[in-house]
């Protein structure tokens, strides 16, 4: 009989609370594998960081002639200038590096070799001369170093399912081994004296299994390894047997059919023999009579193994899978349980439900107009090719005895129209503290995406919607405070929390070893120091033409002023490749690439959040994280970080 009917959720939490006694409600183990096509949809365990810059050195963009751009100087259509091919130009091909003494490629349709009779006096054919009619600017037609990919930066967070892409973008960052999680092993035993192998000829009274096939499809694509086993007679001994040896090995068990209460329904008994029954029977249509235990009893068993009382119709099986299986494989695999896009469409007709119980039925959707419709597919537990048919499952819960024509559903999609979006989107200023802050929250079940702007570019973003939050670090030169005047000045009206993130070292990012001696601002004027910027917006620009200003330094007095970065990571790989000799930076960045850093101010980074998305579900993660002393403790370790004011409000804004 069953021990009682109870709702699901109240069945969910007597199985997670077991499986969290048991130590089973994390990932199972990790494996490590070559970097290879095969390690595609397997699940990180652990972040990827780039262990070299992509490309790691200035390579040519485009097929051509590399030249220094000052020999350039002066070239029109009217006016070519002809430079002469392995001395004042070089052919590369695309990729290839880029010469020490040459900081421009002139594509080849750009030149025109010069005829024999204009070769001038004296020279052979080879070397050659080229003439061009239009002149090029510094790193035209160049890929710098880290343009792609700048080394020490996270690549891909922990929780990734991997995609084609994603490999690519592990080779190119100079990884050539993945962590990732160890496939769940879960034995499939299919049970009943009546069931015969798909593809033999059937009697009267025989059926076909294939739930065991369904399921283990299932299991595979949700990232599991399926171990199929043959077919056991209803015999108690036979069964109890066969599950006692499975369990040895197995992470779960899936005991397939026999779930009820007839004569010839052994599962419960046999779950009960070998360990604990938690649940058996609950109230959801179909697969009322499921059964949630632990098998821990068996003499050979070196740790418990969950085991699950799937029933037999194939509807009820496939849905005990969608709504018990991949929930626990997710966890064990690190990542977010799948969830199917959800819309609102309109029955096409009435329908009724069994008021005490949770009822899956199963829809077909179509678009009429502008209006999306439902209509109910054949209910039976039995009806295999309802799923098949199926675009999507809309649930009427416990209490509702039917619905009218025309009254809205939400609709879980299997064939989705959009896409579930659990993106938290930053623009605005770059922090390396970012990086870590996404690895962090994928184990949140979130995905932060940050793109870099500057600060200024984030408060416009805020303003015209485009973001959920933005990392600035504007300093007011009046009142010395960071971020407040700006918020005022670009988000007028708008109610915005500042949550602060991090106080950090800003200073000049110089080569290991300072070959040029360089030890404050001053120095940039030097006739033979190249500087690299922040872009326009930047909070770091910001600062260093406020601390310009207080020194009556001109820009035009600065070589490289006009070159610009969007990160401190990128300042820091230019700075490493030797396009430029310093850069103002955080000390973090200069540390990620192995350089010298001379500390000169100290400043607030802080992320500024509108009202309405501070108090959402979506960031709700996000602000638990900040105030997480793990994740504190993991900023305060990068150099120049310190943590006093992360995840504290310290300003609120109208």
């Amino acid at each position: 009989m069953y021990l009682r009917d109870i709702p699901l959720p109240e069945a969910r939490t007597r199985f997670e609370a077991a499986l969290v006694e048991a130590s089973l409600w994390g990932v199972l183990g990790v494996e490590e594998l070559p970097l290879d096509y095969q390690a595609c949809s397997r699940v990180l365990a652990e972040p990827v960081w780039a262990k070299i810059s992509s490309p790691h050195y200035h390579a040519a963009a485009m097929d051509g002639f590399a030249v220094q751009a000052g020999d350039t100087d002066g070239a029109m259509p009217t006016n070519p200038v002809k430079l002469l091919v392995g001395k004042k130009a070089i052919y590369v091909d695309t990729g290839s590096p880029l010469p020490e003494t040459c900081n421009a490629v002139i594509p080849v349709e750009s030149v025109e070799p010069l005829d024999e009779h204009e070769q001038p006096a004296g020279d052979v054919r080879f070397p050659y001369w080229i003439r061009i009619r239009a002149a090029v600017t510094p790193w035209s037609n160049v890929r710098p170093m880290g343009e792609d990919i700048v080394a020490s930066e996270l690549i891909l967070p922990a929780g990734q399912v991997l995609r084609p892409v994603d490999l690519g973008a592990i080779a190119a960052c100079g990884q050539g081994m993945l962590r990732v999680a160890r496939k769940p092993r879960v034995a499939l035993i299919p049970t009943g004296s009546e069931l015969v192998p798909a593809g033999r000829e059937v009697k009267a009274g025989e059926i076909i299994e294939y739930n065991s096939l369904v399921l283990a499809a299932q299991v595979h694509s949700w990232g599991g390894e399926p171990l199929r086993y043959p077919i056991v007679p209803d015999d108690f001994t036979s069964i109890l047997e066969k599950v006692s040896e499975v369990a040895r090995t197995a992470d779960l068990v899936l005991l397939l059919s026999g779930s009820s209460a007839g004569s010839r329904d052994f599962s419960a008994r046999v779950v009960e023999a070998l360990g604990e029954v938690y649940v058996h029977g609950i109230a959801v249509r179909p697969g009322h009579p499921v059964i949630l235990g632990m098998l821990n009893k068996s003499i050979h068993q070196s740790k418990p193994t969950p085991v699950i009382g799937v029933p037999g119709y194939p509807v009820s099986a496939a849905l005990t899978g969608e709504i018990f299986v991949e929930p626990l494989l997710s966890r064990w695999l690190g990542r977010e349980p799948g969830s199917k896009p959800v819309i609102k469409a309109r029955l096409t007709r009435k329908i009724t439900s069994p008021p005490g119980d949770d009822d899956y039925l199963r829809v077909v959707i179509g678009r009429i107009g502008q209006e999306i419709l439902a209509a109910p597919l054949a209910r039976g537990a039995g009806v295999i090719t309802s799923l098949v048919r199926a675009d999507g499952i809309t649930v009427l819960p416990r209490g509702v005895q039917g619905l009218a024509a025309g009254e809205e559903v939400q609709v879980q999609l299997y064939r989705p129209l959009e896409e579930i979006d659990r993106t938290i989107f930053v623009i605005g200023s770059h922090d390396m503290a970012l990086d870590v802050l996404a690895e962090h929250i994928s184990r949140r079940y979130r995905r932060l995406v940050s793109a870099n702007v500057g600060s200024i570019g984030g408060l416009v973003a805020l303003r015209r919607g485009e973001a959920h939050l933005a990392g600035t670090h504007l300093l007011d030169p009046e009142t010395g405070v960071y971020n407040v005047t700006y918020i005022r000045q670009y988000l007028p009206g708008v109610a915005v929390k500042l949550v602060g993130m991090v106080g950090r070292q800003q200073g000049l990012i110089v080569p290991r070893g300072n070959p040029k001696a360089i030890r404050s601002l001053d120095d940039l004027t030097r006739d033979d120091v190249i500087f690299v910027n922040r872009q326009r917006g930047a909070g770091t620009r910001v600062l260093l033409d406020y601390h310009l200003g207080k020194l009556s330094i001109a820009p035009d007095q600065i070589q490289g002023y006009t070159h610009e970065e969007f990160t401190h990571l990128a300042v820091a790989a230019a700075v490493a490749s030797g396009k430029a000799d310093c850069g103002l930076g955080i000390a973090a960045a200069a540390r990620a690439l192995d350089l010298d850093f001379i500390h000169l101010f100290e400043e607030r980074y802080e992320l500024a959040i509108p009202e309405d998305h501070f108090s959402s579900e979506l960031l709700e993660p996000l602000l638990q994280i900040l105030k997480d002393p793990e994740f504190q403790q993991a900023i305060a370790r990068l150099p120049g970080y310190e943590v006093s004011q992360m995840g504290k409000i310290v300003a609120e804004l109208n």
